[in-house]
């Protein structure tokens, strides 16, 4: 590709002009702060740089759960956190998940609320009855919290093939969607509102003054007045410092299957699994707990461990009646921390960020989109 610096004149007025809005990372939080800040200032010039001739993190590589949290997690947040952080998170999940579903429409991103299960096998009786027992309990605390009655209830593992099941809660709220579709939608959405995307497009360093931020990237130089960066499990790559650490997910899914006659996402194991079905394919992934130090990478390899594992899973466990054919596996970039909320500040006079979604960027990313455009949108004027 050639540089900025010998693009056409139209081109330059068009694409590289000093930006209002200099924003890091194409994904599901990068285009949503894009859109928030055009519903504030419809006539900002908006710019989005992404490393990848696709976004190179999870938002077109993960699962397509429409999920705001299991039980299990629910009931561990609680035990290791103060209430009102789980509340916070909560809400979050759940008012992302309705802005996503508001702002796309639910037939676009192929939206079906199928509930989710959480499965718990043969050895986890104790985990099971420990969990059933709270579900009163549960499911107060998110009526109070996000105002949904009766979200968690006990299914019979009658209704599915899978072996060694010893129980199942399920969630009759969660759902699935199409990240693909989503994606789509996001980009003509962005596209249609006159926001300008440069792919392949490296974020280097940057230097601010009190004016401007001059921004080096592998093609040249950028300038704008306001940076927010928005690149979730790769932001080590750029901001080295921040307390994110990059954490792969890898993921299989099958060829057609003929007797698939289950809908819905599952989750096993504390969540480091989790499977559902596409059409009359199963898509299955985690494993990262096998090797939390091994997966905490940004490569996008898969290893023999964890493809061995989600084998033995999918064919012991969720499809023992029907031989399955792996099509292909494929991995994706999450950003983790020590805490589960989002990091979403100001670094610095004129640069944010809105990072670290803990795998749960679906359910958060358009609401961490909303409140980064509120953030970096105060007290600021258009470039005339």
């Amino acid at each position: 590709m050639i540089s900025f610096e010998r693009l056409s004149f139209w081109e330059k007025e068009i694409y590289t002009k000093k930006s209002d809005f200099l924003i890091v990372g194409a994904g599901l939080v990068g285009y949503s702060t894009a859109l928030s800040l055009r519903a504030l200032f419809p006539k900002a010039r908006i710019t989005i740089l992404e490393r990848g001739y696709l976004p190179s993190g999870a938002s077109t590589k993960n699962a397509g759960f429409a999920c705001f949290g299991s039980p299990t997690e629910l009931l561990d947040d609680l035990k290791s956190m103060p209430e009102h952080e789980v509340i916070d998170i909560l809400k979050m999940r759940w008012e992302g998940l309705q802005i996503l579903r508001k702002r796309l429409g639910d037939n676009s991103i192929d939206f079906q609320q199928n509930a989710s299960f959480e499965l718990f096998r043969k050895g986890e009786e104790e985990t099971f009855e420990e969990s059933f027992s709270q579900l009163n309990q549960l499911n107060s605390f998110v009526a109070n919290a996000i105002g949904l009655k009766n979200t968690f209830e006990s299914a019979t593992s009658n209704h599915f093939p899978f072996n060694s099941v010893i129980g199942i809660i399920k969630n009759n709220y969660e759902g699935q969607i199409n990240t693909g579709k989503m994606m789509q939608k996001l980009h003509q959405l962005v596209v249609s509102e006159c926001i300008n995307i440069l792919f392949d497009t490296t974020v280097l360093s940057w230097d601010e003054t009190t004016s401007e931020i001059t921004v080096d990237t592998n093609h040249g130089v950028l300038k704008t007045k306001k940076l927010l960066i928005c690149t979730n499990g790769l932001v080590q790559n750029i901001l080295p410092d921040l307390p994110v650490l990059p954490a792969r997910a890898q993921v299989l899914i099958t060829k057609q299957l003929k007797n698939l006659n289950w809908k819905g996402t599952f989750h096993y194991d504390r969540g480091y699994y989790y499977f559902r079905n596409i059409g009359n394919r199963i898509l299955l992934g985690g494993g990262r707990n096998l090797d939390i130090k091994g997966e905490t990478t940004i490569s996008f390899d898969n290893t023999v461990q964890i493809q061995t594992a989600l084998q033995q899973l999918l064919e012991q466990v969720i499809s023992p009646q029907e031989k399955v054919e792996i099509d292909y596996f494929w991995s994706g970039i999450m950003g983790v921390g020590d805490s589960k909320k989002p990091l979403l500040k100001a670094i610095s006079s004129n640069v944010y960020i809105g990072v670290r979604m803990g795998g749960m960027g679906v359910a958060m990313g358009s609401k961490i989109g909303e409140e980064l455009a509120a953030l970096a949108g105060k007290s600021f004027d258009v470039v005339k």
